[in-house]
């Protein structure tokens, strides 16, 4: 009799999952049929959601809420800032809700949404999209693994001959 896989540190999870607002859209799900693959432990996917998984077996189902604390944050209101156009290439067409990658003064990249277009610039949000908000997943473990050496030594789980 093998003890059954259950979702700990140093597993490669496959997760099937749905998340859902308050308001009850889900925005944002696995149903492509390509499960979530990632390294338990190490990060990968918001706290709130990695806690709420350990010990969990392959087929076991979950709904899990998610407070924006542990979630994307709370939303900051000095995240969204004014920059004039010149800060960006002439023949560039700036939209709402377009994501840009952008670099701090060490080197650090992440990701900013263009919140509001004005004539002489546009304001950028600094805010992740889901801060701020309660996520609602259900969740599913679809698969476990444990992980190579090599996931481990990097952290992160490596997709198996999936090019996309």
């Amino acid at each position: 009799m093998t003890t059954p896989l259950l979702v700990q540190d140093g597993m490669v999870v496959s997760l099937d999952y749905s998340l859902r607002l308050a308001a009850g859209d889900v925005i944002d799900s696995s149903s492509d049929g390509e499960p979530l693959e990632f390294l338990q432990g190490a990060g990968q996917i918001i706290s709130g959601l990695e806690q709420a998984l350990y010990g969990m077996a392959v087929g076991d189902e979950k709904q899990v809420t998610v407070a924006p604390v542990d979630g994307y944050g709370e939303m900051d209101p000095a995240g969204v800032q004014f920059f004039p156009a010149s800060t960006f290439p002439e023949d560039m067409e700036l939209e709402v809700g377009m994501a840009l990658q952008a670099q701090d003064n060490s080197g650090h990249v992440f990701t900013v949404y263009v919140s509001e277009v004005q004539e002489d610039g546009v304001l950028l949000d600094f805010n992740h999209p889901l801060a701020g908000e309660t996520l609602h997943f259900q969740a599913k473990i679809a698969g476990l693994r444990p992980a190579t050496d090599e996931e481990l030594a990097h952290g992160h789980a490596h997709a198996h001959g999936h090019s996309h």
